[in-house]
């Protein structure tokens, strides 16, 4: 296996802790916000249903399922960027040889 330098290393787990940051919060502030603010968001409507039924009722759970896709989508760009091969990680943790 090959060593990886310490600065590449922090920086992947800086990029990698950053993205783990902002999703806890966007899916902090669908949860909480509108509990929060629930009678403010109930002088409008979505769909016919007051904002903050809307919000609670459906609306947090989209968000999160599209947090899900955005993780995943964005960690695998954080990967291709630091080299990380998907396929070689896989090879090497089923105890297979690596060819080089």
């Amino acid at each position: 296996m090959k060593k990886v330098d310490k600065s590449i290393a922090d920086a992947y787990f800086r990029a990698r802790t950053t993205l783990v940051v902002i999703c806890l919060l966007i899916g902090g502030l669908v949860s909480f916000a509108v509990v929060a603010f629930a009678e403010a968001f109930s002088t409008f409507t979505i769909l016919g249903m007051p904002a903050h039924y809307y919000m609670g009722a459906q609306g947090s759970v989209v968000t999160f399922v599209v947090l899900l896709f955005v993780n995943a989508y964005v960690s695998d760009k954080i990967d291709e960027k630091f080299g990380i091969d998907e396929k070689q990680n896989e090879a090497v943790s089923s105890g297979k040889a690596l060819d080089h």
